[in-house]
């Protein structure tokens, strides 16, 4: 993420990044600003009074440093003790270590530093296994996350200099116009950094050659993955149909009819290594059922709008699933518990989204519910969903303000996405 001034203050927006005795893991995909955010925490630090001499960086993904291990980590921590002897005099010593995934054993490392006096660690990763398996077994609970997502739609007006208007929804028609314009752009653009205001084939070139290193290092070489072709086939398939039912079972007799030779169990497997390096995201449907909750199918959606484009221009069909692309995303920025709902007579609902107090929120999300057709559907899916969670707020999110129903009721609340995007959560 370029370090300019205009992606400096929303990366600031994630609360303190200090809890005592326990590391901070910054996770999130590749190239989604990790390295900046880190930069951002150190230049916040000195400005704090700390000496940049307490704040030593190391990044992991330097090729000098490929193949670094746990002793190396500790050979670089006697180098600096050598080199710095009197510097926890001026306060604590913070260590950051970008990409850390990549030298095994790092989490004994992590754990001893913070076993010392006066040691603070700061470690990012491209896998969400840092928050599961690394984290949660060998730190013993003494971590925490600060996921990053790709730009939201108000950094990335903040991104490019443009105002976000306070309220969004009381603007005159040609500064909505504008506001509508840049949001469809958004979406189109994605949210990754380095993808801002760029020309559509430079941008297209740069989101290619971002899928297929994150393919190739984050899922191919780290999980050793014996049937690249397979993998990189389900990947495809995945990301051109973002927010569609599919199951294992499904993609099974697909690739079987590829000629793939391959296992379901292995299906299974490279499904969590694409989810595990934030490449997609994976709902299931809610259910007090486990059983239920397994067997019925799941919605994959990429990690952010930009992907798209690589499958096919963003047409009037995609552009609804680039919408509920960046609905999900925004919920999970938010910490939402994210679900979807079928109801009895078979009608979905997008999203069913709680948060940490147990309020729930059904949301419904339409490119355009001015037909009378879309719109009946769209309401009535909410209004049976509305039964089944009696004390959910339903709301239901369109592309545009000509896009909304006419003849929403009084318990819909009904805007442009980009209305709720720019709005404080819960209102």
């Amino acid at each position: 993420m370029p370090a300019s001034a205009a992606t400096s203050t929303p990366r600031l927006t994630y609360g303190s990044t200090r809890l005592s005795g326990r590391a901070t893991a910054v996770i999130g995909m590749r190239r989604v600003g990790k390295t900046t955010f880190v930069h951002q925490l150190r230049r916040q630090r000195v400005a704090d009074g700390l000496p940049a001499e307490n704040l030593p960086y190391v990044n992991l993904e330097d090729e000098r440093l490929r193949g670094l291990d746990v002793s190396g980590l500790t050979f670089l921590e006697n180098e600096f003790n050598r080199l710095r002897p009197d510097v926890r005099k001026a306060g604590p010593v913070v260590w950051h270590l970008d990409e850390i995934q990549n030298a095994p054993g790092w989490e004994r490392f992590v754990r001893r530093l913070l076993d010392s006096d006066r040691n603070e660690v700061i470690v990012t990763g491209s896998s969400s296994a840092l928050l599961s398996r690394e984290i949660a077994t060998s730190l013993r609970g003494r971590s925490w996350t600060v996921p990053l997502y790709p730009f939201s739609f108000a950094e990335a007006l903040r991104h490019r200099g443009a105002a976000i208007p306070e309220p969004p929804f009381a603007l005159p028609g040609h500064e909505r116009a504008r506001l509508e314009h840049a949001f469809v752009d958004w979406l189109s653009t994605g949210g990754l950094p380095e993808a801002q205001q760029l020309d559509p084939e430079t941008r297209w070139q740069l989101l290619r050659d971002q899928l297929d290193v994150a393919v190739l290092r984050d899922v191919i070489e780290r999980h050793e993955v014996r049937q690249p072709v397979a993998l990189r086939w389900m990947v495809r398939q995945l990301l051109s149909s973002p927010a569609a039912l599919f199951s294992v079972q499904r993609l099974y007799r697909a690739m079987r009819s590829q000629q793939f030779g391959i296992a379901k169990d292995t299906l299974h497997e490279m499904l969590s290594y694409l989810e595990d390096s934030f490449l997609i995201r994976l709902l299931w449907m809610e259910s007090a059922s486990e059983r239920q909750r397994m067997v019925n199918p799941r919605k994959a959606y990429p990690a952010d709008t930009g992907l798209l484009s690589l499958f096919g221009p963003v047409g009037r069909t995609s552009r609804g699933q680039a919408l509920e692309t960046a609905v999900l995303v925004e919920l999970e920025r938010r910490r939402l518990d994210v679900r979807y709902v079928r109801t009895p007579k078979r009608r979905e609902v997008d999203f069913l989204a709680r948060t940490a107090d147990g309020s729930a929120e059904l949301i419904q999300v339409a490119a355009d519910a001015s037909d009378p057709a879309t719109e009946e559907r769209e309401l009535r899916a909410l209004e049976e969903a509305g039964e089944m969670f009696p004390g959910a707020r339903k709301r239901l999110l369109t592309l545009t303000a000509d896009g909304l129903p006419p003849n929403a009721p009084p318990d819909v609340v009904a805007r442009p996405a980009y209305e709720w995007m720019l709005t404080l959560p819960g209102r």
